[in-house]
């Protein structure tokens, strides 16, 4: 069964994938969106508990840690890309469960039998193949830093996850705490861009102010303004984001309760499949030979996890 959640799980963070390939097209506010996002994910998890009468223990509060490490991954992985090379920090942010593999075996000597290994291997390899990218060059590796954090904190919230399951923390409550510590970290960081934005309208009216007036008909093309998305249409676009966010964190803390956090975190990260079908036949990008390789190899992973992975 945990093959079963992880699966969806990774269909859930590649229709989330996709929604978030859509909205960096667009112009908005990430961090609202975001915020928007993280806030329906608490909004859903305080119903479902409140209805089915969830127990709140102290193993819960492992939820607040997660949120911590998503919010830390997510704000250096944008962080890479907005510094760095695209190709590399993509290649970088794919191997948390490489991280996962090793220290799950030393917190808790999760082994993998010799199938299980090739399968993981295989599936690892395949993610890569379909994240790399033909200008990836190791020449150049600005961004680097910030794309290996990503992966690091990323680790760290599967890891935490995997130790909510063991501590017998209950689902609901646990993720209400990870999306409502999301929720409020990108919420300060949105505050934070909103007066950012205001200092520099100020800036920008003084200026204009003190310049001397230029009557239209002096030939003066007028500057082109984006027609940025409203921060309340932004903040509920990332609410219906949040819906696949929220359906996936529910299904992947359920895998890693019947599975190992490894191999689980490992069938996750095929959800970069899920995006590039997207690009393919919605974007109408083309497939490389590097990436149907991929696809390929990813696919037979899951074939040999779905075989040997007990």
């Amino acid at each position: 069964m945990w093959i079963t959640f992880s699966v969806f799980a990774a269909i859930s963070f590649g229709l989330r994938g996709i929604l978030y390939h859509w909205t960096s097209q667009k112009p908005l506010n990430r961090n609202a969106l975001l915020c928007g996002t993280f806030a329906m994910g608490a909004l859903v998890n305080l119903v479902i508990s409140l209805a089915i009468s969830s127990t709140w223990s102290l193993a819960c509060l492992i939820g607040i840690q997660m949120g911590l490490f998503s919010f830390g991954g997510n704000a250096s992985m944008f962080k890479g890309f907005a510094v760095g090379k695209a190709s590399l920090v993509a290649v970088l942010t794919s191997l948390p469960s490489v991280v996962v593999v090793i220290v799950a075996f030393f917190l808790w000597n999760e082994r993998l039998h010799l199938m299980q290994l090739i399968a993981f291997l295989i599936i690892v390899g395949g993610v890569l193949l379909v994240r790399y990218s033909n200008d990836l060059s190791f020449k150049d590796l600005k961004g680097a830093q910030w794309g290996i954090l990503a992966t690091l904190l990323f680790a760290c919230n599967d890891l935490s996850g995997k130790w909510s399951t063991m501590m017998g923390a209950e689902l609901y409550p646990s993720m209400f705490m990870l999306f409502t510590t999301g929720a409020i970290c990108f919420g300060l960081w949105w505050l934070k861009d909103r007066r950012t934005e205001a200092t520099a309208a100020k800036a920008q009216i003084a200026a204009a102010s003190a310049m001397p007036v230029v009557h239209a008909n002096a030939g003066m093309a007028a500057p082109t303004k984006v027609n940025r998305w409203s921060d309340r249409r932004t903040f509920l676009i990332g609410m219906a984001v949040g819906t696949t966010n929220t359906l996936g964190m529910m299904l992947i803390i359920t895998a890693f309760g019947l599975g190992k956090a490894g191999l689980v975190s490992a069938v996750v990260a095929l959800n970069v499949l899920i995006v590039l079908l997207y690009t393919r036949f919605i974007v109408k990008d083309k497939f490389t030979r590097t990436e149907v390789a991929g696809i390929v190899l990813s696919f037979l992973g899951i074939l040999l996890m779905r075989l040997f992975g007990a």
